[in-house]
């Protein structure tokens, strides 16, 4: 567990945190995971967006997702001990199975991006070739591009309607 105290501008103490974390520092490669690279959008392709952005005068919008690592589904079998403080009487023996990525495995970016890729293309982008990060939609109403960076997304259009159903739809998927 992490905990963290999230302070407030003038100092005082606004809210306690705390992050469930796994140890993926013993993880043992082949057991507990096989791959763990996850593409991110190259700067070539954000700059490439900047310029139609400025150029073509689009709409442009940055998005944050706040729990993006609790989003992934996991492939492999993953065991962890139960968090300290969290143990249950009578069952101290017992270990966690983790059916969703935490922060801390090491395949949690790669599980993250696959999720998203999934559930991006479903609703209708097309990923680019050339950068696997950066989808296209083409409607009646406009064109949209989306890029992905690990936990940022940018939205790029020309129709501010779209943008926000994009946006409104996206809320509702990474919870």
């Amino acid at each position: 567990m992490i905990f963290k105290i999230k302070r407030r501008t003038d100092g005082s103490i606004g809210k306690f945190k705390a992050r469930l974390v796994a140890e993926g520092f013993t993880q043992i490669e082949v057991i507990d995971y096989k791959k763990t690279f996850s593409p991110v959008v190259r700067f070539a392709s954000i700059h490439l967006l900047l310029a139609l952005v400025a150029h073509l005068d689009l709409v442009l919008f940055q998005m944050d997702v706040k729990i993006t690592f609790l989003n992934g589904n996991l492939e492999e079998e993953i065991y962890m001990d139960q968090p300290i403080g969290f143990v249950s009487k009578g069952q101290e023996n017992k270990v966690c199975h983790l059916k969703r990525s935490i922060y801390g495995l090491k395949q949690s970016s790669r599980s993250w991006y696959f999720r998203f890729h999934e559930a991006i293309t479903s609703f209708g982008f097309a990923m680019v070739s050339e950068d696997h990060c950066v989808y296209v939609k083409i409607t009646t109403r406009g064109i949209m591009f989306l890029t992905l960076y690990v936990d940022d997304i940018l939205l790029v259009g020309n129709n501010l309607e779209t943008i926000n159903a994009t946006k409104q739809w996206l809320s509702s998927i990474l919870r």
